[in-house]
């Protein structure tokens, strides 16, 4: 099972839903249908934006800065919308307009709920990528792996997505990337 897969499940549990309703006003069955459609399209923003070592840096930043360990729906609960709402901004940038209308469009939601909803979900989002993240280097620090480059390979991989070819390869983090990765990929299978 994927990231993606986790992420998308905690999120339409009956809890977790039942908090984002009451957060937002938006009914059970019409997240459901958003958040579908609305999680995969996050992923792929950031796995694309995560191309370049401007938005990988920035992407380790954000993770950084979103640790929250608690459950679902309290971090739902308690999500600061505002943060959150900077958050999708900094991932969706200049097409977010156009993406908060498809989504309303496909969704049914009304395009300022939608917006209300990203914003909500989005810290819990950077804190379960950095609970992996961690997760998975604590696994590789236990295997004593040798540090080497980051594999953006690996990081679309953990959200299921296939890797595109950059022209030139980015300076690489300190992080070892690819294994720690791979090691997040084996512990949620």
């Amino acid at each position: 099972m994927n990231l993606l897969t986790v992420l998308l499940l905690s999120l339409l549990s009956g809890k977790s839903l039942g908090a984002l309703s009451n957060n937002t006003g938006v009914n059970q069955i019409d997240l459901k249908k958003l958040l579908i459609l609305a999680l995969p399209l996050i992923i792929k923003y950031m796995t694309s934006n995560s191309q370049s070592q401007s938005g990988l840096s920035s992407l380790f930043g954000a993770l950084g800065a979103h640790q929250n360990r608690g459950s679902v729906e309290s971090q739902i609960a308690d999500a600061d919308v505002e943060d959150g709402q900077k958050i999708i901004g900094h991932i969706l940038g200049d097409d977010q307009d156009q993406v908060v209308e498809e989504l309303s469009r496909e969704s049914g939601v009304d395009a300022g709920d939608v917006l209300n909803v990203l914003g909500t979900i989005a810290p819990y989002i950077m804190s379960g990528l950095s609970a992996a993240t961690e997760s998975a280097q604590t696994q590789q620090q236990a295997q004593a792996a040798p540090a080497g480059g980051f594999d953006l390979g690996g990081l679309m991989s953990m959200f299921g997505a296939q890797p595109q070819q950059e022209p030139e390869p980015a300076p690489a983090p300190s992080v070892d990337g690819s294994q720690l990765l791979n090691a997040l990929l084996s512990m949620m299978k």
